[in-house]
């Protein structure tokens, strides 16, 4: 049961990672009016390696 609880938490660690990240990007890119949302795209690129990183640092403990 233990396990369970710890590897349905890391979707939801996940999930939020990537938010965070992307909700940056996004009011960053309102902030300096761009055209095109770069800025919102390379960080939720980001916040996907950055939580892919922290799963798989979890996981291997």
């Amino acid at each position: 049961m233990n396990n369970y609880i710890k590897y349905s938490g890391l979707g939801f660690q996940m999930i939020i990672i990537i938010g965070v990240f992307s909700f940056a990007g996004y009011k960053i890119d309102s902030a300096l009016h761009h055209q095109t949302q770069w800025v919102t795209a390379v960080l939720s690129l980001v916040g996907v390696f950055v939580s892919l990183y922290i799963i798989l640092k979890s996981l291997k403990d």
